[in-house]
């Protein structure tokens, strides 16, 4: 099981000092929290994807090159990389130059995006969503998969005796999860190529989530990649604590009651009833979590949403160090406890390389036996 942290990217002001950070203030944070996920013993931090206001990341690529050369352990990802308005060439490279920098310390989240005037800025049509999505991640896997590709679609122009480089690291492409919050077909794909499937599970109620993953495992089995409950899941979450929960709600009521993506919506108690949004404690925020599993199945990554709302840095980091004395070790160890025996291993470079490995050991060793001899033969 993976334990991380992802962030939106939001520029927001924050309501108890009327502070907006500046765009480098928040991108030097991001930096900040990605090498304080690693000191707290968490697994994995992620960026999102945006090109506008009010986000500031529109390179993620860029931040987490950065990132990896000042970190040695953490998986680094996307909250979202966008497969409609990006080109899968220029996917397929920047990944791969990044997996090659880091060590293989990367995969990456695959989405449409939910704002719409970002397609034409790209000279996408958002109708085509969907369609862009389906050719977009076809033509990706082929240009990792592939030395070399010759590939003809609707929506970019053709590719002749094409090589993508650098290759992959090890010739293993890095991990591909797609995210999703409504759109049945990601999960479609996510189960027709094996991939993983990444329910962000912030602002939803947890039922509207169960849907698509529950979709996602059955049609996971149907392509032959294994049984249902051993599909490869991640779920997303936030919390904000303190020692007690009185203390904690205190604190956050600002910013929940003026943050855009909470404001003029459910009360605070309303929303953290509804969601997996936890505000409390930390043994509070351990059992919301544990719920998580009992509720949505085994799963490979869990990862949080902190710094968002207008929270300060300094008391982002203050969340982390809480969590990682206090949650992070009995969330280890009670997730260790439960899984399933047969639950796949969260997705590694190393464990992939690995596979990869004993794959086509198993297939030299089946190709190298003897063909057995009927009586009808001697």
């Amino acid at each position: 099981m993976q334990f991380g942290v992802f962030s939106v990217s939001d520029i927001t002001r924050d309501p108890t000092t009327g502070k907006i950070p500046t765009e480098k203030e928040r991108i030097d944070a991001s930096v900040a929290i990605a090498k304080k996920v690693e000191e707290i013993g968490m697994d994995v931090f992620a960026i999102g994807e945006h090109h506008n206001r009010p986000f500031f990341s529109s390179s993620p690529t860029t931040t987490l090159a950065y990132i990896a050369a000042q970190t040695e352990r953490i998986i680094l990802s996307t909250a979202t990389t966008l497969i409609t308005t990006n080109d899968p060439v220029k996917i397929a490279e920047d990944f791969a130059m990044l997996q090659n920098l880091s060590g293989g310390r990367v995969d990456l989240v695959l989405g449409r995006g939910n704002t719409g005037p970002v397609y034409p800025w790209f000279g996408k049509n958002m109708q085509d969503s969907v369609n862009l999505t389906v050719e977009n991640y076809n033509l990706l896997r082929r240009l990792w998969d592939e030395d070399v590709v010759n590939w003809e679609g609707k929506f970019r122009t053709p590719l002749q005796n094409f090589t993508s480089t650098p290759r992959p690291l090890d010739d293993v492409a890095p991990f591909v999860w797609h995210g999703s919050i409504r759109t049945p077909q990601v999960a479609e794909i996510a189960a027709y190529y094996g991939d993983g499937f990444f329910a962000n599970n912030i602002f939803w109620p947890k039922e509207h989530y169960k849907q698509l993953i529950d979709l996602y495992r059955e049609r996971y089995e149907h392509y032959g990649h294994g049984k249902a409950h051993q599909a490869v899941v991640g779920l997303g979450g936030q919390f904000y604590m303190a020692k007690d929960s009185q203390q904690a709600v205190k604190e956050f009521r600002p910013y929940f009651d003026n943050a855009p993506v909470y404001g003029n919506g459910p009360s605070m108690e309303d929303f953290t009833a509804q969601t997996p949004l936890t505000v409390g404690s930390p043994q509070q925020v351990l059992e919301k979590t544990l719920s998580f599993q009992e509720y949505f199945g085994d799963y490979q990554r869990q990862l949080f949403l902190i710094d968002h709302a207008g929270l300060p840095l300094k008391t982002v980091l203050n969340q982390l160090d809480m969590f990682g004395e206090y949650v992070l070790p009995e969330l280890k160890k009670e997730m260790a406890s439960r899984v399933a025996p047969d639950i796949a291993q969260a997705p590694t470079h190393a464990g992939r390389v690995a596979a990869r490995n004993a794959k086509l050991e198993a297939d030299q060793a089946n190709a190298l036996k003897e063909p057995e001899v009927s009586d009808r033969d001697q």
